[in-house]
């Protein structure tokens, strides 16, 4: 079925102004991944004690965290229907409809009730709410890395990609610190707990007050128009009937190559992120014992590292645009790899050596990350871009974040305590990270209108 626009019946593709395509991509992903962290902070903080039968504090933990990755094997199948969609219909229409399913999932999870009051239909309700998040999130980032690199202008596509890369450090913040504002209104007595009115309704606010940010998304993303790789696609009659099964008829190499380059920055995105609350907060003398900090102090800490992480997502791009994404890249996974082989150490320096822990794996993860929105989306042409890129980025959650907080939960345990195995694990899956960017090609000068 072939797709006409006006655009395409006229021959020319209107064009988005620069300061439109930044702001869409931008805005768009900041609201998912906003969404997003707050689940991952939830995990941590509420779900545990109230979505759960109560006894044992690890296996809360971990049914938890199990549900946090349950979301990332609903991503590829957003993917794989968002990138339908964008690929047959347009990357505009696609996004509003990513963005709107994220936000209902991330809205109604503050409505739902807890396990004391709703029993098993509790934690039930809750994992629906959580696929429907990862499938929302799978057509996202694709379509919003599409509507930036599309419309950048020649040699910048990947100072423009990191722009949708932008929006996780940014949606981290504000979902951080809007839970940082909830638990100063409303302090406990034990520093390691929330208090019983945060615990009560106190933890609902920021999954209710995603509407306001959805509703700001949704008026930025119907400004926009489709973009001349798209438009030229239509006009030339090269929409696929079926995007998926082209993708995995000609483009197969491409989809295995992009997962794996992702592997190294899932792993060590959830790992600085949902890990990294959960080890900073646990006490020195628990049964699994952590840092001992106490929730307002570490959070801070890490917001201080994700400050980092957005900084250096932007200074990515004029690296990639002048060396190249796969010479960028491999040299930073190298750093991501030792990076693993020295956690032990770093977090034994007392709170220099965690803030310092902190400060490097979020900076490897802006130089890591910033790339990627240019990377991924240039490995296809643009009648299967959305589905590819999207693929490509979302099977390589479940490798990577679907199991990596569930790991190293895992590891942490094995070693009493210790992070030791869990920066091996890191060390190891940026290993195969760094094979497949050997085994890649340079993309900066594609035509991205192909």
């Amino acid at each position: 079925m072939t797709v006409t626009t006006p655009a395409a019946l006229s021959g020319v593709a209107p064009a988005n102004p620069r300061s439109r395509v930044i702001v869409a991509s931008l805005v768009g992903t900041t609201i998912e991944f906003y969404d997003f962290y707050v689940y991952a902070t939830a995990a941590v903080l509420v779900f545990p004690h109230l979505f759960f039968p109560p006894g044992n504090e690890t296996t809360a933990l971990l049914a938890s965290f199990a549900i946090f990755g349950a979301a990332m094997i609903a991503r590829p199948l957003g993917a794989i229907f968002f990138g339908h969609l964008g690929d047959k219909r347009g990357r505009k229409n696609t996004l509003v409809g990513a963005l709107l399913t994220m936000g209902i999932a991330t809205f109604l999870i503050g409505l739902l009730p807890t396990y004391e009051t709703a029993g098993w239909l509790a934690p039930a309700l809750l994992v629906v709410m959580r696929l429907a998040q990862g499938f929302a999130l799978g057509g996202e980032w694709s379509g919003a890395a599409l509507v930036a690199t599309e419309n950048a202008p020649p040699k910048k596509r990947a100072i423009y990609g990191t722009f949708p890369q932008l929006g996780a450090p940014i949606g981290f913040i504000i979902a951080n610190g809007l839970f940082l504002l909830i638990a100063a209104a409303l302090p406990s007595d034990d520093p390691s707990k929330p208090s019983a009115a945060f615990l009560e309704w106190g933890w609902r606010i920021p999954f209710l007050f995603s509407a306001v940010m959805v509703i700001v998304g949704l008026w930025v993303r119907l400004s926009l128009v489709e973009s001349t790789a798209f438009e030229k696609t239509v006009r030339t009659g090269n929409v696929q009937k079926i995007p998926l099964a082209t993708v995995f008829r000609t483009h197969w190499k491409e989809l295995v190559l992009g997962t794996f380059y992702m592997l190294a920055t899932y792993v060590l995105f959830y790992l600085m992120t949902t890990f990294s609350l959960s080890y900073g907060r646990a006490a020195t003398n628990a049964p699994l014992p952590g840092l001992g900090y106490d929730y307002t102090t570490f959070v801070l800490m890490m917001i201080i590292g994700v400050v980092f992480f957005g900084i250096f997502t932007l200074i990515s791009g004029p690296f990639a645009d002048k060396l190249g994404r796969r010479k960028t890249l491999i040299w930073v996974t190298l750093a991501i790899i030792v990076f693993g082989l020295v956690w032990t150490p770093m977090l034994a320096a007392g709170t220099v050596g965690v803030m310092a822990w902190l400060i490097l794996g979020f900076t490897l993860m802006g130089m890591t990350f910033g790339p990627m929105g240019a990377l991924l989306p240039e490995l296809f042409p643009a009648n299967i871009r959305y589905t590819g890129s999207g693929i490509s980025y979302n099977v390589s959650s479940i490798l990577g974040a679907a199991v990596a907080p569930f790991i190293a939960v895992a590891l942490w345990s094995t070693g009493g305590g210790s992070p030791f195995w869990v920066g091996i694990y890191l060390s190891a899956m940026a290993g195969l990270t760094l094979i497949s960017l050997l085994l890649g090609k340079e993309t900066k000068d594609i035509d991205i209108e192909k």
